[in-house]
């Protein structure tokens, strides 16, 4: 990887290469490659960083370990009822996702509000797990900084890296939104600032 300009890891589902995205986060944060996670590559970010730089070596999601000790990433909390029946596991999920536009507030001095230029912006989504905020406090103390939350407060929306030249990462889907004439400012400005390093 180390002729690579920018590292992206989309959205996706199941635990299939999962430690080759670790990897590749790991490497993007450690050698100040920009890195782009969406979905997914959100997850993962938090989970690497979790696992490496906060000392948490049991981190994980529930979508890849059930039971895993420490769930950082974990069944949005509205649908778990729907996925357990009976505290048995359904696989029949049906509609268990939080999907559609949502609003997101930016935090002041962030990345992400310098890239949008506003307070709130409008979102498009597509998960069914999120961020556990009990267990996500000790990571915020070892320097994953949260940018942006959903309106209520109770979702994180966007995570990064302060000392990292482009370290970002986002729940939702901003290329649900992107064409080529009109562009997403996150999409767009990853892209930029990847072919200039």
């Amino acid at each position: 990887m180390k002729n690579l300009h920018g590292i992206l890891i989309p959205g996706g589902f199941g635990d299939r290469g999962i430690s080759g995205k670790l990897l590749s986060v790991q490497y993007a944060r450690e050698n100040k490659i920009p890195y782009f996670g969406i979905c997914l590559g959100m997850q993962i970010a938090i989970i690497e960083f979790a696992q490496n730089v906060a000392g948490i070596k049991e981190a994980n999601s529930t979508e890849f370990d059930p039971l895993c000790k420490y769930p950082l990433i974990d069944l949005i909390k509205k649908q778990k009822n729907k996925i357990y029946k009976n505290n048995k596991y359904n696989s029949n999920f049906g509609g268990t996702m939080r999907l559609g536009s949502q609003l997101c507030k930016l935090s002041i001095n962030s990345l992400s509000r310098k890239i949008y230029d506003k307070d709130i912006i409008k979102e498009r989504h597509r998960h069914r797990y999120e961020v556990n905020n009990i267990l996500f406090k000790k990571i915020e103390i070892a320097g994953l900084k949260v940018s942006g939350r959903s309106k209520k407060n109770d979702i994180v929306e966007i995570i990064e890296i302060s000392n990292h030249p482009w370290f970002l990462a986002c729940q939702f889907h901003p290329e649900f939104t992107s064409t080529p004439k009109k562009k997403s400012s996150i999409v767009h400005r990853f892209y930029k600032v990847s072919k200039e390093t």
